[in-house]
């Protein structure tokens, strides 16, 4: 990567500069944003110019020369500018910052060049010292070689030998060295020399950068002093802003005062309306509680009447059925009787007894038969009698209405429903005839006609629906028979005509028509089949089976309410698919009796999804004016729907708002009025007249004895009239045929009707239909109480007032008034009916009593009611007598013993004068013993005094009674706890205790509490307020100690009346010696992982014990606290969002120490957990549909062919194991939410959904802080120190949490950005997917990363749209084995993001089988060879490798243009590549060439040697490349070939290594030479050293290796043999070789020992030199000559 980026030149880095430069320039011209971004900018390029610095090499002076050129015209031009402009532009700044640097650079390789020289010579000269000892120890051997020479010494001089030529080599070796270094130090030289050439260039330039430097900084100061005088300007200025705004919040605050002013005078004056106000109300609300506590009294009392009476009617049921029974038993004795007479008869004359006796039952059942026939027919005419002529009347009444138009546009249709009339009349005056034959002849009709049945006129329905149901349930078969005449055809029409097949028209004759009608009639036929048996679509989706009806409209029914003829309207209805599907929806049509008069408008939408709607509009055009019902049908895919239909018209619907009136008991010669509403809630008005009931004649009176319970019978006995009556009138309308109107049998069947439902209001309402069956006995039993007066005698005493008719509006009520003049002593009654204009409007009755008392005097209120009182209050009243005697009369008042004691009459004796009044004054003091004296009088539930007080007239011995009537409750306010104790609290907090103070009373009661102490507070409301009846209200006395001591107090709680209740408290006030400088913190809304932070301090005030001077801090009145440092320790609880920093700490005295407080919300770990549940368990019952819908239409797809009731009970079958299927895949794969791991997917599915929805919540903590004396020590911790809860101090947190405004979206919304294990100097990138989940556009900012730091952010976006996506380029390169972390912030303007960036740089290691050299050995030229080896990766790295031959290098070609390496020497060789083939394919090839080994791992590999021609040189380097840039393996291969299966191996090679080089000639003439030369081809040195000085003569030895290639080929042949010749002149030199002959198998080497010992007059100095003759036989005949040199070494002298 680095020797990659050392070739980039300063042309380069000026193109990568040009776009920030481009916008420098813009920012220049902009002056006013010069100063702000100006230091922004700089930063940023100077970190871009550092970053190209590093990735540049030492040795990138090389190409100096080459780069100085256009460098410093670059640089000349732009100091040529500096010095024309007088501003100096920012980018001219940046090239001179540049050019520095590059100067610096260069200045520090020079340094290191000269050291490196430096370093060189001295090399250089230790090495020619070295040579110089070297030669003075050479020649010293010369000399004593020659000396022990002149001696004979032969072992002497043997050794000086071996020490010769030890000298010999390492001076060689020496001379080699200098020559290596005096090549370095002058290629060391030549590039100092180059560098010193570039800084001699570079003079000038540094020159002219020491005069802009001195520019540079002119203009920094001309700038500084700028921005100094603009800063005085803008502080100038702010002071002036200062004042004005000073100014104007002085002006404010008046205006605040004044408004504050009139606010209060404003408050005041409606708190004193509101007192005004509340007052009144009170008033009211206790008025209204009167009359209801009234209105409960008489209603009780009324119920108590009804249960009395029905009481008095099962007595008399129970009499009258004990009566029935005994009269039942006496009919059956004398039936009895009169059967034995008649068989007595009958057997006399001699007759059959039994035939008689049936004969006769069966004819008193015919007879019985036809008179309830006659009944029926009777009650049958009479309702449809009824019925004709209301509607006969109804029509009329509209005809006048309605102009002559409508009337003419009507007529046809009024024609016919009067001749429907005609015929109806014309069939009841035949049937109505009594005949006998009628009776049991049986009715014929058609079927046409009772097909045609339901199709029948709405009149007639009508008639027959209106029917009462007993008097249809008593018709019995008559009536069948009745509705099968009625249902005959209204018209003769196609029913009585028969069809002429035979007469068939031309036109319909033609075959196009009759193909077209049939196709009309199959689609016909199919659509009814599918209508009739029902087959529809059903909609197959996921999820139950819809049921009901899969269209919803609204509104649910089309009502035309109150119409007028003539006049259209309109409704719209909306239809919405309620289906799970895709449904269709069209019109059917609506029912018959609507056709003339609706239109619906429907275009149909086609298909609709789940949950749309569409509109149909709805046209009414009346032309009758008639009720009509009905509905619009629809047809859709699921089947068919409709939507009801009504026509209403006009009506009156009249109601009383109550039935009776009871006035009470008065005195005889008073007036009392009372009023009933007459409502009616209808759009139709009418004409009404109040009179006396019909069946009431005259008013019933009772006599004083008469019960409750006759008054109740006297009602049923009025509403309802004997049947025979009502029979008999209609009798006599049957008779004469008149119109009459059936007022009385509406009436009748009103009342019972009102009777009926007045039924479940009794207590026993199945004992009401019994009261109406007992009313003639309870008319008979109480007819000695009941005293009719005629006409002339009875005073008229309840009568009506003023209005008694006239006409009511629609919508309107009217105020009837009703009288009551007590004349006669006694009970009265009244029944009035109400009666209409309007047929259709049945009578309303209603009743009156009241009771007439006959007394001298009277109270004007004898029920003197006191309302609620309290106890110990006095409360008083006057009771007004008043007289209609003519006489003075002596009155004296009692109060019953009892209530002696709490209730007075003054005066206790007076005198009324001859009708006028008398005042008695009533004092009433309610004492706490009223319970115990009053006895019965008062109830301890209620709480309710009800007492009866007596006037007595003593002359005539009369007593006057009259009520007094009060509640009497307490006046006490009840306060729980009665005792309060704080506890221990500090003087930084408040402690807050609740009480609930109780209001026994059932009046409302005000309350304060006054005279608090100031350390004391009440709220709410500062302990004021009203409490309602029997409230309870919770109030928070807070107390905040001012100082250290202990607190003992009481607070006093007192009432409107002056009563006083008491509250004892206690407390102890602690000085802690530590206090926060902010005992409460409020957080702003903090984003969910974000993090908000707060700085407070902990404070250490205490330096002094005299609390004299001041406060000092103690717990209570006990011990003040020592001086000296003293801890503290925050307690932060676990689930807590809240982190204080430092936790646990110690202060001096009159120190302070700073706490830092952080928030950062995030998600609960239990709520992600069942989020991420429920979704696993969605997706899974979501799979398991889909799986089972597949299986579903591949079952249903087989079983096409079954019948259709077959194929429904599978389909259920299938619905419910799908179901149970899903249940029990639900049941078994729900995963536990502690089963989830905090790094899987759908743990972090879920985190990210439920931070996306996060609606944001507030949360509030108290975090306590333990305050103890002493010093803290790490190791012992807190065992050491005096501590005591009641010093600890509190720390308030209010902490809000929003939804972030950006969130991570790629990898489930994971925060956490891990590269894991990347190999050192390799770069990785990643990317991360941000949105904006906010509803404003966002201006992101990003945190600094460590600039030395593997972390890079990557060109990243500042602005980001509302819902926009934005992917964030991280790379990472690591520069050592280690683990790297850091922290990159997304910032914007209310939050922020938090990135986590980890990753491992890791060093990669591997372990290969083979070493540097891999030997392919020998092999025929023509086939191949394998060997494998292996790699093993030792790092817990995923390692990418790729494997490089020499041979196959791209740079190949570029290195054989260098000198041939034969001319090097071997030292400096590093050619590695040796022979190749011919046919140009690469005689190294390896498997495989690229991949990846996992950490801890290992990959095999194959190498294959295939040469195509003899060589023993072949050879290749193989490079094991990791990540492409890092070699960490260099395997050298090598390899031979034969054109032979034989090959000798061993000795030094005479031949040359490079085939270039050899001598070679034809193929053919070689052959020919071979054939006719037995010389040998190659030859074969072998040196051998015996070492002297030794003290025992040990041979040199070598050796050769034979061997034979294993083939293919000549796996079968025979084995190769050898042999050595010319031996004997070897053995006499001392040579020995073994073995001298033998063989060798295919595939095996042998090795041949060579030895040589030196003959005792062998001369040290004389090398031997034979040579002898090695024969292969094999295939073919080889022969080698070997060269054997042999020599005498010393000891010393060491071997190479």
């Amino acid at each position: 990567m680095e020797d990659n980026e050392i070739s980039f030149s300063n042309e380069e880095e000026q193109k990568s500069l040009v776009p920030f430069l481009e916008e420098e320039e813009k920012e220049d011209t902009a002056d006013q944003f010069s100063d702000v971004k100006e230091p922004c900018e700089e930063y940023k390029l100077e970190e871009e110019l550092a970053h190209d610095g590093k990735m540049e090499n030492k040795d990138a002076c090389e190409g100096a020369g080459n780069k100085s050129d256009s460098s410093t015209e670059s640089l000349e031009h732009y100091l040529g500018n500096t010095n024309n402009n007088q501003a100096m532009k920012y980018t001219d700044r940046i090239y001179i910052l540049t050019t520095q640097r590059k100067l610096k650079e260069l200045n520090d390789i020079a340094k290191e060049k000269e050291f490196v020289v430096q370093r060189a010579r001295d090399k250089l000269s230790s090495c020619q010292l070295q040579i110089e000892m070297l030669a003075k120890q050479l020649e010293h051997v010369d000399i004593e070689m020659e000396k022990e020479k002149e001696a004979g010494n032969v072992a002497a001089l043997y050794r000086l030998q071996a020490v010769h030529r030890r000298l010999c080599t390492e001076l060689e070796k020496e001379k080699d060295f200098e020559l290596k270094i005096a090549l370095t130090l002058q290629e060391k030289m030549l590039e100092m020399w180059q560098i010193e050439t570039e800084q001699g260039k570079r003079d000038i330039l540094r020159e002219h950068l020491e005069k802009v430097e001195e520019e540079l900084e002119m203009q920094y100061q001309e700038r500084a002093r700028v921005r100094i005088w603009k800063e005085k300007t803008a502080a100038l200025q702010a002071e002036a802003n200062q004042w004005s705004r000073e100014k104007k919040e002085e002006k404010a605050r008046k205006e605040c005062e004044e408004r504050q002013k009139k606010m209060l005078e404003d408050a005041k004056r409606n708190h004193e309306k509101a007192v005004c106000f509340l007052r009144k109300s009170m008033a009211r609300i206790h008025e209204k509680t009167a009359k209801e506590e009234a209105q409960t009294r008489e209603h009780m009392e009324r119920r108590i009447q009804a249960v009395l009476s029905l009481k008095n009617s099962i007595t008399s049921n129970r009499e009258k059925i004990q009566t029935l029974q005994v009269w039942n038993k006496a009919m059956a004795f004398k039936a009895k009787q009169r059967e034995m007479k008649m068989r007595e008869a009958v057997l006399a004359e001699g007759g059959n007894v039994a035939k008689e006796i049936f004969l006769h039952k069966q004819l008193l059942e015919h007879e019985k038969e036809k008179r309830a026939f006659r009944e029926r027919q009777k009650s049958r005419k009479i309702e449809i009698v009824s019925k004709i002529l209301r509607e006969k009347a109804s029509v009329h009444k509209q005809k006048k209405s309605q102009s002559c138009t409508k009337a003419f546009k009507r007529g046809g249709k009024l024609e016919d429903s009067v001749l429907r009339r005609m015929r109806t009349w014309r069939y009841i005056e035949k049937t109505c005839k009594p005949s006998a034959a009628a009776i049991s002849q049986k009715s014929w009709y058609s079927p046409s006609a009772s097909s045609s049945a339901g199709e029948r006129p709405a009149s007639e329905g009508e008639i027959s629906e209106k029917i009462p149901h007993d008097v249809l349930c008593e018709s019995g078969e008559d009536e069948k028979e009745s509705d099968e005449t009625l249902v005959e055809p209204e018209f003769p029409g196609l029913q009585s005509q028969e069809c002429d097949l035979h007469k068939v028209s031309k036109e319909e004759m033609d075959p196009k028509q009759l193909a077209t009608r049939a196709v009309k009639k199959d689609i016909c036929e199919k659509k009814m089949e599918e209508f009739q048996t029902g087959i529809l679509h059903k909609q197959i989706v996921s999820g139950p089976e819809r049921k009901g009806c899969t269209f919803y409209s609204k509104p649910s029914c089309i009502h035309f309410k109150d119409f007028d003829v003539g006049q259209i309207y309109k409704k719209k209805i909306v239809l919405i698919n309620a289906s799970y599907g895709v449904n269709l929806c069209r019109l059917v049509g609506i029912s018959e009796c609507l056709k003339d008069i609706i239109s619906v408008h429907f275009d149909p939408p086609g298909k609709m999804a789940a949950g749309m709607s569409c509109e149909v509009v709805v046209t009414f055009k009346p032309m009758i004016n008639e009720t009509l019902e009905g509905e619009v049908m629809f047809m859709a895919q699921t089947g068919s729907f409709s939507v009801p239909l009504k026509c209403t018209t006009k009506r009156c619907i009249l109601a009383l708002d109550k039935e009776l009136i009871d006035f009470g008991s008065h005195v005889v010669g008073e007036t009392i009025s009372r009023t009933i509403n007459l409502t009616n809630s209808g759009a139709l008005g009418t004409r009404f007249k109040v009179q006396t009931s019909a069946s009431d004649s005259s008013t019933c009176r009772a006599t004083a004895s008469s019960s409750p319970g006759g008054m109740v019978t006297q009602d049923f006995s009025d509403c309802v009239p004997e049947k025979k009556v009502s029979d008999s009138a209609v009798a006599s309308v049957v008779e004469k045929k008149e119109e009459i109107c059936p007022d009385a049998s509406e009436g009748m069947t009103y009342c019972v009707a009102e009777v009926e439902q007045q039924r479940p209001e009794t207590p026993t309402e199945q004992l009401g239909q019994d009261v109406l069956d007992s009313r003639s006995d309870l008319d008979t039993e109480n007819a000695h109480n009941l005293v009719e007066l005629s006409p002339e005698e009875t005073p008229v005493e309840i009568m009506l007032g003023k209005v008694t008719e006239g006409e009511i509006g629609p919508f309107s009520s009217v105020k009837l008034q009703v009288l009551f003049v007590p004349a006669v002593p006694g009970d009265v009654r009244a029944e009035f009916e109400i009666v209409f204009d309007n047929s259709d409007c049945k009578p309303l009755c209603f009743s009156a009593i009241g009771v007439s008392l006959d007394m001298p005097v009277w109270v004007l209120n004898p029920n003197i009611d006191f309302k609620i009182c309290m106890y110990d209050r006095l409360y008083q009243d006057c009771i007004v007598i008043r007289s209609r005697a003519k006489t003075t009369l002596r009155l004296k008042f009692e109060v019953c013993k009892e209530l002696s004691k709490h209730m007075e009459l003054l005066p206790k004796t007076g005198y009324i004068q001859a009708q006028s009044s008398f005042s008695v004054q009533l004092k009433f003091l309610p004492r706490h013993s009223l319970p115990e004296d009053a006895g019965s009088y008062f109830n301890e539930e209620t709480r309710v005094l009800e007492v009866p007080l007596t006037i007595l007239i003593v002359d005539k011995a009369k007593k006057v009674n009259f009520t007094v009537h009060a509640i009497v409750t307490t006046s006490d306010l009840e306060i729980s706890p009665a005792q309060i104790n704080f506890g221990y609290c500090t003087i930084y907090e408040a402690v807050q205790a609740n009480i609930t103070l109780t209001n026994k009373s059932i009046l409302p009661q005000e309350f304060g509490f006054v005279g608090l102490p100031e350390f004391v507070e009440i709220q709410p409301n500062d302990g004021l307020g009203i409490l309602l009846p029997l409230e309870s209200l919770t109030l928070d006395v807070i107390f905040k100690a001012n100082k250290a001591k202990e607190y003992s107090f009481e607070l006093t709680c007192k009432t409107e009346i002056n009563r006083q209740f008491k509250l004892s408290c206690k407390a102890v006030g602690v000085h802690p010696p530590l206090e926060l400088s902010h005992s409460f913190v409020q957080f702003a809304a903090t984003a969910l992982d974000s993090v908000s932070t707060a700085i407070l301090y902990v404070m250490n005030s205490h330096v002094s014990t005299n609390h004299f001077t001041h406060a000092v801090p103690r717990i209570g009145n006990g011990e003040v606290a020592p001086v000296g440092p003293t801890s503290f320790e925050f307690c932060v609880p676990e689930d807590c969002p809240v982190t204080i920093t430092p936790s646990v700490g110690t202060v001096l005295p009159g120190k302070k120490s700073l706490i830092q407080v952080s928030f950062r919300p995030t998600l609960s770990d239990q709520l992600i957990r069942e989020e991420a549940v429920r979704r696993l368990c969605r997706a899974s019952v979501t799979e398991a549909e889909i799986q089972k819908r597949k299986k579903d239409e591949k079952r249903e797809g087989k079983k096409s062919s079954i019948s259709l009731t077959r194929r429904k009970s599978s389909r259920q079958l299938v619905t419910d194991g799908g179901s149970k299927h899903r249940t029990s895949l639900q049941s078994s794969e729900q995963p536990e939410s502690e089963e989830l791991k905090p790094d899987s997917d759908a743990y972090m599915a879920a985190r990210a959904f439920l931070m996306r929805n996060f609606s944001g919540r507030f949360e509030k903590y108290i975090i306590p802080c333990f305050v103890a004396s002493g010093q803290f020590d790490e190791k012992k911790g807190s065992e050491n120190l005096s501590y005591s809860p009641y010093n600890t101090l509190y720390l308030e947190l209010h902490c809000p949490a929003v939804a972030p405004s950006v969130v991570v979206t790629s990898d489930n919304g994971r925060n956490t950005v891990d590269f894991g294990d990347v190999a050192v100097d390799y770069r990785m990138m990643k990317q991360i997917t941000i949105q904006n989940i906010s509803s404003e556009k966002l201006q992101l900012g990003f945190s600094v990363l460590n600039p030395n730091g593997p972390f890079r952010l990557v060109r990243p976006d500042v602005m980001l749209e509302p819902g926009e996506n934005k992917t964030l380029i991280i790379s990472f390169c690591p520069n050592e084995n280690k683990r790297f972390s850091e922290v990159l912030d997304i910032q914007t303007a209310k939050s922020s993001l938090t990135l986590s960036l980890t990753g491992h740089g890791v060093v990669p290691s591997t372990v290969c089988s083979v070493g540097e050299v891999l030997n392919m050995g020998y092999v025929i030229a023509g086939e191949k060879a394998t060997a494998p080896f292996q790699i093993q990766n030792t790092s817990m790295l995923t390692l990418q490798y790729s494997i490089q031959l020499d041979s196959l290098s791209s740079t190949r070609d570029e290195d054989q243009q260098r000198l041939p390496s034969f001319i090097t020497s071997s030292l400096q060789r590093t050619e590695f590549v040796g022979t190749q083939n011919y046919n140009g394919l690469s005689v190294f090839s390896i498997l495989p060439t690229e991949g990846e080994i996992l950490a801890g791992k290992s990959q095999d590999f194959v190498v294959t040697f295939s040469p195509d021609h003899e060589s023993s040189y072949y050879s290749d380097r193989l490079e094991v490349v990791l990540f492409g840039q890092k070699i960490v393996h260099v395997i050298q291969l090598k390899g031979a070939a034969r054109d032979h299966p034989m090959f000798v191996e061993g000795g030094v090679p005479l031949d040359v290594p490079v085939e270039s080089l050899a001598l070679t000639l034809p193929a053919s003439l070689l052959e020919a030479l071979k054939g006719e030369l037995q010389e040998p081809v190659k030859s074969i040195l072998l040196i051998l050293e015996h070492k002297e000085g030794e003290s025992s003569a040990v041979p040199a030895m070598t050796e050769l290796k034979i061997g034979a290639i294993q083939t293919a080929q000549s796996a079968s042949k025979k084995k190769m043999e050898f042999s050595f010749d010319s031996l004997r002149l070897l053995q006499q030199k001392g040579f020995t070789i073994e073995p001298v002959k033998g063989s060798v198998q295919r595939g095996q080497v042998k090795c041949i020992s060579v030895s040589w010992v030196p003959p005792a007059d062998f001369p040290a100095d004389d090398p031997l030199l034979l040579t002898a003759l090695l024969t292969l036989k094999g295939n073919i005949k080889e022969s080698y000559r070997i060269l054997f040199v042999a020599k005498v070494v010393s000891a010393d002298t060491p071997t190479e």
